[in-house]
């Protein structure tokens, strides 16, 4: 049979997806972190994979769906969060707009899986079958071997029992809770997602009103993390909008690298923090990088970070910043303190073994 005859739609998704193969699984395995240093990969949205010289691997909100993939009926439902916050009925057009970097299914070995809330866009079923299929297991912080973990709100660990999570994987966490994995410590704090407190339980016609109700459960729905590691500490803020409460974090945490959910948002929408809020969050978290993040994946909220780099430049030296942004790419490593003086990413360019191998041209000047 001829290449074209024997070629499926079932064969060429599975030879083309995920779009990076294993290439960043092996490349996170491989990696060595240096004593005193912590490194961390941008695997799309706000899910990032942080590593540490003990070799304590955790994820924080890894995701490994998309978003619309037909026009369907063109109705956005009438319960959905964001027709919660605007009244909007036609169909949010949020196509994903990034590859998959990771393949869930080729991870190894992983020691906590972390989630700040439940929308579906920060967990992720696949991962967490995954995980729980290939029984995977770490160490407690008296060394003991335990089951790798589920950590998140009380929402998200709802959702992970739902998807057949055994309850004794999970463990839930509100502001103020402390959990030691190897050589982390990972503190749970308040979050500023006001989405979440927008989002009902159901996404019909049959969605609790909300109307005239004083929110009272953000606690139950998300969380910020601040993560101590050996190389610095890392504050990640989930999907959360500008609060002047990031001051309060800032002066009660010793925050190295601070990320932020940032993005461009439509008319009638407040789900990103702006360019001056993730500089003012970073001001006021007191951090020495913040890396704005979430802008990537979705078509309808993609914006510029260089709007993040004039507004930075503009206001630097009269704020007196002690700061600097990083501008990252899916995919790509950061590797605290080692890189903190840099400001752009840029992926390995590849070609650094040239003129070492005899060239096969037929004279030198025809390049």
């Amino acid at each position: 049979m001829s290449k074209v005859q024997d070629i499926t739609r079932e064969n060429w998704i599975m030879s083309t997806f995920p779009e990076w193969g294993t290439w960043l699984n092996e490349e996170i395995e491989m990696e060595k972190v240096q004593p005193g240093s912590v490194a961390m990969w941008w695997l799309g949205c706000t899910g990032l994979w942080i590593k540490t010289p003990e070799d304590c691997n955790i994820t924080v909100d890894l995701w490994c769906g998309n978003g619309k993939r037909t026009h369907g009926d063109g109705k956005m439902k009438v319960g959905h969060q964001m027709a919660n916050m605007c009244g909007a009925r036609a169909m949010q057009p949020n196509l994903r707009a990034v590859p998959f970097v990771i393949d869930p299914f080729a991870i190894k070995k992983v020691d906590a899986v972390l989630a700040t809330h439940y929308h579906q866009d920060h967990m992720s079923a696949e991962y967490a079958a995954h995980v729980i299929q290939s029984n995977m297991t770490t160490v407690d912080e008296n060394g003991k071997e335990i089951p790798v973990p589920f950590i998140g709100p009380q929402k998200s660990v709802d959702l992970w029992k739902k998807w057949g999570v055994p309850e004794e994987r999970c463990i839930t966490v509100k502001p103020g809770d402390t959990i030691k994995i190897k050589d982390l410590v990972i503190i749970a704090t308040d979050s500023f997602d006001r989405t979440c407190l927008v989002t009902t339980d159901s996404q019909e016609a049959d969605r609790e009103e909300l109307t005239g109700l004083c929110p009272t459960d953000m606690d139950e729905k998300a969380v910020n993390y601040v993560i101590k590691t050996p190389g610095g500490t890392i504050y990640h803020s989930g999907d959360s909008h500008y609060s002047i409460y990031f001051a309060k974090h800032g002066k009660k945490y010793d925050i190295d690298v601070a990320f932020g959910s940032y993005g461009e948002n439509p008319i009638g929408m407040a789900d990103k923090m702006t360019s001056c809020d993730i500089l003012r969050m970073a001001e006021a978290l007191r951090c020495k990088v913040v890396i704005p993040i979430h802008y990537d994946i979705w078509t309808n909220f993609m914006a510029d970070v260089n709007e993040i780099r004039v507004l930075y430049d503009m206001k630097k030296d009269r704020l007196d910043y002690k700061f600097h942004p990083f501008f990252w790419e899916v995919g790509g490593k950061y590797v605290y303190p080692v890189d903190k003086d840099k400001i752009v990413y840029h992926h390995q360019r590849g070609f650094e073994d040239c003129f070492e191998a005899p060239q096969n041209i037929p004279f030198r000047s025809c390049l």
